[in-house]
Formats: C-alpha cells, sequence, structure tokens
C-alpha cells in the first residue's frame, strides 16, 4: 500500500513580494469583493514605485463572508495558486475581477495567472485551504482587526485614511528609525 505524500503548504504570510530584506515590511488584511482592498492595492502599488528596495508585502485574508460570499473561496484560490509560485498573479486576477469569484471563474483566473495544477478546480471544490484562510482571519482578529483593509507596517497598525501621501508618511518614519537604530548600533560596536 502506498502512503500518500504530504505536500507542505505554504501559507499567505510568507508569500512575499518586494525585497526580502527591507526595513519596512507592509502588511494587508483584506478582501477580494471589497473596493477599498482594491483601493488599497493601487496605493501600496505606488508606494513599491517610490521605495523599490526598502518595502515587501504580504497579503493576508480577512473575507467578510456575511456581505462578501465569495470571498473566502477566491482566498483559498489564492493560496492554491500560490502552491506554484503564482499567488502574486492570482491576487491581481482577483483584484481587477472582483465580480467575477465563482468557482468556474476562479478556474478561469487561475489559468490567466499561469496556474497550472490540473487538480486545483478540485482542490477548490474540496476546500484543501480553507484552514489556511481561516488562520489568516485568527491571526487577523489576534493583531485587533475588525474592519478592512487593515494596513500594518512593521506590524503597527496605521489608522484610516490609508492614502498614498499617509502611507509613504508612515513608511518614510519607519526608514528614519530603522537609520537611527543602525546608527546607535554602529556607534556602540565602534566604543
Amino acid at each position: 500500500m502506498h502512503k500518500k505524500e504530504v505536500v507542505p503548504v505554504i501559507p499567505s504570510k510568507e508569500m512575499v513580494i518586494g525585497t526580502a530584506k527591507a526595513p519596512v515590511r507592509l502588511t494587508v488584511f483584506g478582501d477580494y469583493e471589497s473596493a477599498e482592498t482594491r483601493e488599497l492595492n493601487e496605493v501600496i502599488k505606488k508606494v513599491f514605485e517610490t521605495f523599490k528596495e526598502e518595502v515587501n508585502f504580504v497579503f493576508r485574508h480577512f473575507p467578510l463572508t456575511h456581505i462578501h460570499q465569495r470571498a473566502h473561496k477566491a482566498a483559498e484560490a489564492a493560496i492554491a495558486a500560490g502552491q506554484e509560485g503564482k499567488f502574486w498573479e492570482m491576487h491581481q486576477q482577483l483584484l481587477e475581477n472582483p465580480h467575477a469569484l465563482g468557482v468556474i471563474s476562479l478556474k478561469s483566473h487561475s489559468r490567466e495567472a499561469g496556474v497550472v495544477n490540473k487538480k486545483f478546480l478540485e482542490q477548490l471544490m474540496n476546500g484543501d485551504f480553507g484552514w489556511y484562510v481561516q488562520d489568516d482571519i485568527r491571526e487577523g482578529l489576534e493583531l485587533g482587526v475588525r474592519e478592512i483593509p487593515a494596513l500594518f507596517i512593521n506590524g503597527k497598525m496605521m489608522d484610516k485614511p490609508l492614502t498614498i501621501n499617509r502611507v509613504n508618511s508612515a513608511i518614510r518614519k519607519e526608514l528614519s528609525n530603522a537609520k537611527g537604530a543602525s546608527v546607535k548600533g554602529k556607534s556602540r560596536a565602534a566604543a
């Protein structure tokens, strides 16, 4: 009898885009049916244009299923795509198509994102990645997320409104703090 091979799942918190050792990490808890999450995604794109090497970004799932019935399954689809290294491509597909998040549409979006897994639809239907979405929700609740989108900059939740000017200002402050800490560490080592 053959044992079924257990393949470890890459959770969304490990799907990072940007410079790996960047001094600033942006973490967003959001939902693919949320217009506000889509708006914040545009802000994040602009942030990357300004702070290319200084930031990285993680998207965590926080579907508001009481108003967005398809958001949870869309989050599962993103995590499924991430298992092939296509999380960010799928993420963009889902944000660009918020009104087409049914299971068959998700399969189509996965093809557009470059996913080749022949079991993708089966995994979605079976809810194979549902627990990983639930992990994001649980962690979000533990961090104080009550509404979406929620933006954390180096682990600190930012107050709304999440405008480009406010986000850029908060990032500059974090970069300044990081440089200050680095200088203090160097001066102690020299002493």
